[in-house]
């Protein structure tokens, strides 16, 4: 079994990943700091690998260059961290000295817990719900893990009406690490918080969390190619319906569409997907009411809804008219997303016929899916696929473009 990563390396990873740094840019600034030699890059970066890996944690002399090039203290990449909670090395993360205290004082006494710190343990993971957009899910997995346990310690000790709201931010924080497990193909991990995480928003009364969790699990099951148990987990959902936002509605109308389009069933599918249109049009107009965890949730992400929903339905044209114009509303720091509806777009491309787009395409964001999502190299691969099986150019070019190389 393996050993879990140590959270200075899931940290040290992390600092270089939201900085944009490859490997090798990371051994350069390095260089530029040192004020003594250091080694060729080539070994330079074998020895980060090994940090970043946990294999070997850095001496004080590369603590002391990481520290420089990444401008954090110490303790914040290394040790205990500034925080009372494990973090990531973000100076929005670092409260000042009274909540520190106040913090402190509820890790070691669970029942002092307040509204304050529930506030920051709700900023917390806003913040990582974001950097994971653009990171990935592995540098930060480890470290929810380890906040996990020190929340349900904090919710444990929460009473009166601020129990209620301290045990919907453990089941939020579990709602993550269910994504990310999910995101690294750990479908059992996944399956088995989503489980967790719905008996956690029960218990808090949150229908919100209660039925976004059923739509994830829809989409898992849409992922694993169970179009069935999609559409019932959709339904599923909407029986919260009443005590949810329109939003969390519209999600479960979209993988009910996005089901039935994996069934072949067009008219059922863009019934949905309509339906769903609607929804988001009402929530964009309240969008304070809608929660936290919905906060990429918006048109252009449903276009590229449909997209994917007129891709298993089997028409190119449509799916890369909704995927071009979902694609030019994303941010350009959600590359996990990015290299994921990319990969989509470029088997729409090769649907209808445009080879040399859907290459130009998969070129584009093969750095990133092979980088931040599995699930995009799969994608990229069945393009490859059948371009090569009409032979047409470029084929070849994607598949040795999926080829990891060491950064």
């Amino acid at each position: 079994m393996n050993e879990p990563t140590p959270l200075w390396a899931a940290r040290l990873l992390a600092a270089r990943k939201t900085r944009g740094w490859s490997q090798r840019g990371l051994a350069r600034e390095l260089a530029r700091v040192a004020d003594k030699p250091l080694p060729e890059v080539d070994s330079l970066i074998r020895r980060i690998r090994g940090h970043e890996t946990g294999e070997h944690r850095p001496d004080a002399f590369y603590t002391r260059l990481y520290c420089a090039v990444f401008e954090v203290a110490e303790d914040q990449l290394f040790g205990t961290t500034t925080t009372p909670v494990p973090a990531l090395a973000l100076p929005s993360l670092a409260p000042d000295a009274d909540l520190y205290e106040r913090i402190t004082r509820a890790i070691e006494q669970p029942g002092r817990v307040d509204v304050a710190t529930v506030q920051w343990l709700e900023h917390c993971l806003a913040e990582h719900r974001r950097v994971e957009d653009t990171i990935g899910s592995r540098p930060l997995l480890p470290l929810v893990h380890a906040q996990l346990s020190t929340v349900a310690d904090l919710a444990r000790g929460a009473r009166g009406q601020l129990a209620d709201r301290a045990v919907a931010v453990l089941a939020q924080y579990a709602q993550f690490i269910a994504w990310m497990c999910h995101d690294s193909r750990q479908h059992a991990a996944a399956l088995a918080w989503y489980d967790r995480v719905h008996a956690w928003a029960i218990e808090a009364g949150d229908a919100c969390l209660a039925s976004t969790t059923l739509n994830m699990r829809a989409h898992q099951a849409w992922s694993l190619g169970d179009p069935h148990l999609c559409v019932r987990l959709a339904q599923a959902s909407r029986w919260h319906d009443g005590r949810t936002t329109y939003g969390v509605q519209g999600m479960a109308s979209q993988m009910a569409g996005r089901g039935h389009a994996q069934m072949g069933e067009a008219n059922q599918a863009r019934t949905q997907l309509a339906e769903a249109e609607h929804l988001i049009r009402a929530a964009a107009e309240h969008p304070e009411e809608e929660p936290p965890w919905m906060y990429f949730y918006d048109e252009g992400w449903f276009l590229m809804q449909r997209g994917m929903a007129e891709l298993e339905l089997g028409d190119g044209r449509r799916a890369t008219d909704y995927l071009e114009r979902g694609l030019s509303t994303l941010p350009g720091h959600y590359h996990r997303d990015r290299a994921w509806y990319g990969a989509c777009l470029a088997r729409a491309q090769a649907m209808q016929g445009d080879a040399e787009a859907a290459v130009a395409t998969a070129l584009s964001v093969a750095p990133d899916a092979i980088a931040l999502n599995a699930y995009a190299v799969t994608e990229l691969r069945r393009t490859a696929h059948h371009l090569g099986s009409i032979g047409a150019s470029g084929a070849r070019a994607i598949k040795e473009s999926l080829v990891p190389s060491h950064q």
